[in-house]
């Protein structure tokens, strides 16, 4: 069990991208009303050549606390480069990859991945450990589900994405 200052992974599929798209708006609509503390949320999907999208709304992106590099750097952890069919993994897949990498097993990283090549869409959240409570409580409909408490310091990943941001910028 990871200690009360860890990050929180979720990863949920669904037959389609609508279905992820209702639960991230839900996500959404938990930090609205304040019932979430950091977290970056994002759905994924698979092309038809088999290239995976991470999808944001833009709102989400320039308000979300850790700027939407959370997520996609496990997408970019998940999976190789070559398939990732967006270049929003880019810079946070380095530093915010690297710390997220330090709490997982291999055994994590290929769980998280064969479960979203399950499904048609995924939602993936990554979020402080206080996140997993509102998470729990929302009753999120993925067809099936992984929840991870990792022992990695919220702190390190914000210093990561502020390093990735200006990286970027």
């Amino acid at each position: 069990m990871a200690n009360s200052d860890g990050v929180f992974i979720y990863i949920g599929t669904y037959p389609n991208e609508e279905e992820a798209r209702d639960d991230y708006d839900a996500v959404k609509e938990l930090h609205a009303a304040g019932a979430l503390g950091t977290y970056d949320a994002s759905v994924v999907t698979k092309d038809d050549q088999g290239k995976v999208h991470v999808n944001k709304d833009e709102t989400s992106t320039r308000h979300g606390a850790w700027g939407g590099a959370a997520a996609g750097a496990l997408v970019g952890l998940l999976f190789p480069p070559a398939i990732i069919g967006t270049a929003a993994v880019g810079a946070a897949v380095g530093g915010v990859g690297g710390h997220l990498w330090k709490g997982m097993s291999r055994a994590d990283v290929k769980e998280f991945g064969d479960l979203i090549d399950d499904g048609q869409a995924a939602l993936v959240i990554v979020g402080e450990i206080t996140v997993s409570d509102a998470v729990e409580k929302a009753a999120l409909k993925a067809r099936k589900h992984i929840a991870k408490e990792l022992d990695v310091s919220p702190d390190d990943i914000d210093k990561a994405v502020r390093e990735a941001a200006t990286e970027v910028s």
